[in-house]
């Protein structure tokens, strides 16, 4: 793209450069902060409502994870020093578990106020007051959790497979989800209907389930790392190639469909993306810091960052999708604002 192209960070932006690599964000429920994981234990919160930015010392190490907490306000990290941890709408930072000699790699939380973290083979389960409701045991190390959108279920993916679990079954018996292979990123159908995998090869493979319907994608030129449905689940974008690549979840796809893509031709690959809460519109980061917004439909794209500086690590909708967060590997980070303006 042209260097003399209007982007949306010049108008709209509430950029930051910290000195530590970005590895997530996300908005709180409420829709009141974004909060950026730092590498070097941080999370740095940006106000949206007096615009201003706060630094909360979470773990010893590195940030590896984070999610909004199921209260409003607040958010939960999981970290390489073992830890499990809350941010507190009020600051208050508590411990919700410790795994000595563990890393949490990855968490997760439902509107109702479940929370989940992932140590090694195990996924923990706890109410909102950060009682533990159970552990369930794979057999492998977890490659990613995920909530389906009514937060009854929760699926775990691992070698070989994934395996969903009823969140509140007084006995687990639980529906194991089987393919070869070493399984990482995962996302569950907005309709919880599929389930879809990011393979430590360069395919994505899912499960229809209601009937078990296996469904391969593959094609990609390089591993995918980012998925994430559209608001109804027609659309499931991905990174992993130099384009954003669009599956088909509908009219009986994505089996025997082609998928479409979208601000491709650079060359560069697409390193997350993150689909629009409300709307059927995607944001993509790039490899070389690059961030758009994309129209489904129209394919119509709109820049939000430019190109020449370090790869996209994150995006984040605000609730609404009046906001959207961005992070990249360098520690920049950015809260762009989209909100209608006279």
């Amino acid at each position: 793209m042209s260097a003399t192209l209007d982007y949306l960070i010049d108008r709209r932006g509430h950029p930051a450069r910290f000195d530590a690599p970005a590895v997530a964000a996300c908005f709180d429920r409420a829709g009141q902060t974004a909060a950026f994981a730092l590498g070097d234990g941080t999370l740095r919160l940006f106000d949206l409502g007096d615009g201003g930015w706060s630094s909360h010392a979470l773990h010893a190490g590195a940030v590896l994870a984070l999610a909004p907490d199921g209260a409003p306000g607040g958010f939960i990290t999981g970290g390489d020093d073992g830890a499990f941890r809350r941010l507190a709408a009020d600051g208050t930072i508590s411990d919700i578990a410790r795994f000595a000699r563990r890393w949490v790699e990855h968490v997760a939380s439902t509107e109702s106020g479940t929370l989940a973290c992932a140590v090694a083979k195990t996924a923990h389960l706890f109410d909102g007051a950060g009682t533990t409701l159970k552990s369930l045991d794979h057999p492998s190390s977890i490659g990613g959790i995920c909530f389906d959108a009514r937060g009854k279920r929760i699926v775990a993916s691992h070698y070989n497979g994934c395996t969903l679990w009823f969140v509140a079954a007084r006995t687990d018996s639980p529906r194991k989800l089987e393919w070869k292979g070493s399984h990482l990123a995962v996302a569950f159908h907005p309709e919880g209907d599929a389930v879809v995998s990011a393979m430590q090869e360069n395919a994505l493979h899912g499960w229809r389930l209601a009937d078990g319907q296996d469904m391969r994608m593959s094609g990609y030129p390089s591993k995918i790392r980012s998925l994430s449905f559209t608001r109804n689940g027609k659309w499931l974008a991905t990174s992993g190639a130099d384009a954003v690549v669009l599956w088909p979840f509908f009219g009986g796809g994505p089996m025997g469909k082609a998928p479409m893509e979208i601000a491709g031709g650079a060359g560069v690959l697409v390193s997350a993306v993150a689909c629009h809460p409300k709307q059927d519109v995607v944001a993509a980061g790039f490899a070389d810091g690059l961030v758009i917004l994309a129209d489904i439909a129209t394919q119509r794209v709109l820049p939000v960052c430019p190109s020449g500086g370090a790869a996209i690590s994150a995006l984040a909708w605000h609730p609404t999708g009046a906001f959207l967060a961005t992070a990249d590997e360098s520690g920049g980070v950015a809260v762009i604002d989209l909100t209608s303006k006279g």
